[in-house]
């Protein structure tokens, strides 16, 4: 069976995994809290920290699947997009590894993996695949889009955002409301408790099957600053109904875009992929439409929505079995 690891640098999680074919032996992580007091990743901490981290990772996630160096097939490595810092070590140490143990190097698109995150065999927790072609709605802190999945590596893009992500539209607005960072599992959080149709936002319509949320976050903002004008105390009397609103309507334009895609493309099969796949209101609505409209919905076990080299050597897998390699001299892509 072919051994692969997987090396998953791209922001502030430095990630290493093992797989057999499809079935995952290790998948470690190491998160990185030093962001939280500032709101935000800050890159230049991001790729110091990476570097503290990669060797420890890797060795553990070796250690954990029982697999020696010598008798992995091939080091899949996240190639893009992501922060340079934050890429570089990744892809330097991978490149390191190849050259020392003339391992090949397979280079791996960060978005593509959180798609096929979905043919991952876990031992511990068996799931279902998608049948292909399948739909798949990627939502992240950095990209919004409607892909149709013909192939494991064939991927057409039939829709993305014209501007903000869907992700970063939680993080933004959480922050205007004062909520730590990372906003979106916080609203989450705050929102079952709340009534999502307590407020109304606007809900900015893009052409074709793309989307838009900076009209979103603008007009959250100027909500607020209104509200406050009058109540200073307004968010914190109206938390959980603010985190309710804004999550409905963040899903309701995710999810008219991707009904629409269904019906156009005819196609049943329909997963989401991505950090906001683990959101709860997003995975309820998509059971719901996924029933109204005889849809067989998949939705990825919530480790594996973050960012996590399972998916990098899941990826790694299939471009092996194409004998898909990477050379040397590759050099890491802030964008893809």
């Amino acid at each position: 069976m072919i051994k692969i690891l997987g090396i998953e640098s791209s922001c502030d999680d430095t990630s290493a995994a093992v797989t057999c074919g499809r079935t995952l032996l290790s998948n470690v992580i190491a998160s990185q809290k030093v962001h939280e007091k500032y709101g935000g990743v800050i890159p230049e901490l991001a790729s110091r920290v990476h570097q503290q981290n990669i060797i420890p990772v890797v060795d553990a996630a070796l250690r954990e699947s029982g697999v020696e160096k010598s008798d992995l097939d091939a080091i899949a490595y996240t190639r893009g997009p992501g922060l340079m810092g934050s890429l570089l070590v990744g892809v330097s140490f991978a490149k390191g590894l190849a050259a020392s143990t003339g391992i090949p190097l397979i280079e791996v698109n960060h978005l593509q993996g959180h798609v096929l995150s979905h043919f991952l065999e876990d031992v511990n927790t068996p799931a279902s695949s998608p049948a292909l072609p399948f739909l798949c709605l990627l939502v992240s802190g950095g990209h919004t889009q409607i892909i149709v999945v013909k192939d494991y590596l064939d991927f057409e893009i039939i829709g993305e955002t014209i501007d903000d992500a869907a992700g970063e539209a939680f993080d933004k607005c959480a922050k205007v409301m004062g909520l730590p960072y990372p906003g979106g599992p916080v609203i989450d959080s705050l929102a079952k408790a709340g009534n999502p149709r307590a407020f109304v936002f606007a809900k900015p319509r893009a052409p074709e099957l793309n989307y838009s949320f900076s009209g979103l976050k603008t007009s959250f903002l100027y909500f607020l600053q209104k509200q406050i004008a009058d109540n200073p105390s307004f968010i914190a009397e109206n938390k959980a109904d603010l985190c309710a609103s804004l999550q409905e309507t963040i899903i309701s334009i995710l999810m008219s875009q991707l009904i629409k895609a269904a019906k156009i493309t005819g196609i049943t099969d329909v997963a989401i992929a991505g950090g906001v796949s683990a959101n709860s209101g997003l995975g309820e609505r998509l059971r719901n439409e996924g029933r109204k409209y005889g849809w067989n919905v998949f939705i990825p076990q919530r480790k594996f929505t973050t960012d996590n080299a399972a998916m990098i050597a899941i990826t790694g897998y299939f471009k092996y079995q194409q004998s898909l390699f990477s050379a040397l001299d590759a050099v890491p892509l802030a964008r893809m």
